[in-house]
């Protein structure tokens, strides 16, 4: 989400001087019990989230692929499975709802991914990716930004939680201001 969010949020906030945005990162199912409960206005989750109390709109398809350097034998595959590469040597982010949603698939196959790095941004784990320090899971959107200033290889995971169906969310049952319907239906369309 960290790749689309940004480009879709900054026209409307820059429309719209007298709104301040308290923009926070949680997990999916965080985000639809605060909005459900109206401690958050708006929000965007993921599919994997249990949606009761919401009203939602697709926002975008995030899909999750694997980086590593040319080199790699990770370059020469079509698909990749994750459990193909669990025993390869990873980067990740510090912290984070994706990081926590990848972490989640190795725990489901039993797998402790072996992070030789965690870094804070997507284009420091591709630059160190390319670097051959390693894999990793971005964004597809990122790793192809990536891939014009690095040597990158990209490859799909063909796992379906690596296709993420966000929507944007609002209270379902609790009025909203005409601001918060405003940025969910631009959310929605952008």
């Amino acid at each position: 989400m960290a790749d689309v969010l940004p480009a879709r949020l900054i026209p409307w906030v820059a429309m719209h001087q007298q709104v301040d945005i308290d923009l926070q990162e949680r997990q999916s199912h965080e985000i639809a019990r605060s909005v459900a409960a109206g401690f958050a206005d708006i929000g965007v989750l993921s599919d994997a989230a249990a949606t009761d109390g919401l009203r939602l709109k697709p926002f975008t398809v995030s899909r999750l692929v694997m980086v590593s350097a040319q080199s790699h034998w990770l370059a020469k595959e079509k698909d990749v499975p994750f459990y193909k590469v669990a025993d390869e040597y990873f980067m990740g982010l510090e912290n984070g709802a994706l990081q926590d949603h990848i972490d989640l698939q190795a725990d489901r196959l039993a797998v402790k991914l072996r992070y030789r790095i965690r870094l804070r941004t997507f284009e420091s784990i591709c630059s160190a990716a390319a670097a051959g320090i390693g894999v990793a899971v971005v964004p597809e959107t990122i790793a192809r930004r990536c891939r014009r200033s690095h040597a990158l290889a990209i490859r799909p995971l063909v796992d379906s939680w690596a296709k993420r169906h966000l929507s944007v969310c609002i209270p379902a049952s609790l009025d909203i201001t005409p601001t918060t319907q405003d940025l969910f239906e631009h959310l929605a369309k952008a």
